[in-house]
């Protein structure tokens, strides 16, 4: 077959989660209720974090970047899907289909990373209590996020310039929402082993590797809790845990749970609707789950609501006034 690299062709078709027509205004119409929700939620997290001083603590630094990161990483891959679905099209130029796969990798590891540092935050607090301020001081916090940032721009753009190197046949239909990596490997034409082999390594370091220390913290964690001897001091202790064991449970079992069941059945539409479940839910679920078991961002969260009502009040009386 006679390979054909992008200079004939500018344009790959994002079929979607669904080509029925008829279906297309539920499918609008629930993703941006989910995506409106990501983005209030998520924001009102780090505004809450922000605003209130009893909150400047590592936990709640590392919270409110994740926040940040989870409204990046559902922008990039709702939005096009939501205007593609208002303008009747599935067109996405080649540079925007690039560019949305690099931010898509960027802020996939990006979560990854964060997570991996909250679970280090969590067993520093755990398990060397008496040092935890001195360990988790602000020049290290800042370090470690700084770091995250680095690996992940440094990975996301060697994932890119692997595939600009690929030529792509006039089939560039791409039975997704969005450009995901492994599809975008699929349709090439030309041998794709090397990009194979650093997708695999990739996995295995960037997502194996921090997934592995998680296990490894969670693993001392929970050997320091059963070591304290009251029943109140480890339920204690455990609550401030719950929240992100929570959170990585549900981050990495969609992520694995979508690319072993489309290793199985092979179905690009399977696969395209199970990525809705890391790529959209776990980003709008994340601030429920962790303002709902945390007093302290509970109460932040009603004194910025009250504020805000408050402020609301009073440009009204004023304009009443004029």
């Amino acid at each position: 077959m006679e390979l054909g690299n992008l200079t004939g062709f500018s344009e790959f078709l994002l079929l979607g989660l669904s080509e029925e027509p008829e279906l297309q205004p539920l499918i609008f119409g629930l993703f941006l209720s989910m995506y409106l929700i990501t983005v209030f939620g998520n924001l009102l997290i780090t505004l809450a974090i922000s605003s209130d001083s009893h909150l400047y603590r590592p936990m709640y630094f590392f919270l409110s970047n994740l926040s940040l990161v989870d409204i990046c990483f559902t922008s990039t891959t709702v939005t096009k899907m939501l205007w593609n679905i208002q303008t009747q099209s599935k067109v996405i130029t080649y540079k925007g289909c690039i560019t949305q796969m690099y931010f898509f990798v960027l802020f996939v590891a990006l979560d990854n990373f964060l997570l991996t540092v909250m679970a280090y935050d969590r067993f520093v607090a755990i398990c060397h209590p008496l040092h935890y301020m001195v360990i988790m001081n602000p020049r290290l916090c800042g370090l470690l996020v700084l770091v995250s940032w680095i690996m992940s721009v440094l990975y996301s753009l060697l994932q890119c310039l692997m595939v600009l190197r690929l030529s792509f046949c006039p089939d560039l239909e791409i039975p997704h929402f969005f450009c995901e990596l492994n599809q975008m490997v699929q349709l090439a034409c030309s041998d794709t082993f090397l990009n194979n082999m650093v997708m695999y390594f990739g996995a295995v370091l960037l997502g194996g590797g921090p997934f592995a220390y998680i296990l490894y913290s969670y693993s001392k964690i929970v050997a320091s809790i059963c070591g304290i001897p009251s029943a109140q001091g480890k339920y204690k202790a455990f609550s401030t845990c719950a929240s992100h064991l929570l959170v990585v449970s549900l981050f990495y079992g969609t992520s694995l749970g979508v690319y072993l069941s489309s290793a199985v059945t092979q179905s690009s539409h399977l696969s395209a609707t199970a990525s809705v479940m890391y790529t959209v839910l776990t980003p709008m679920l994340n601030p429920f789950i962790y303002s709902l078991r945390n007093k302290d961002l509970k109460r932040a969260l009603k004194r910025l609501v009250g504020m805000a009502a408050m402020k609301g009040r009073l440009i009204l009386g004023l304009k009443k006034c004029t």
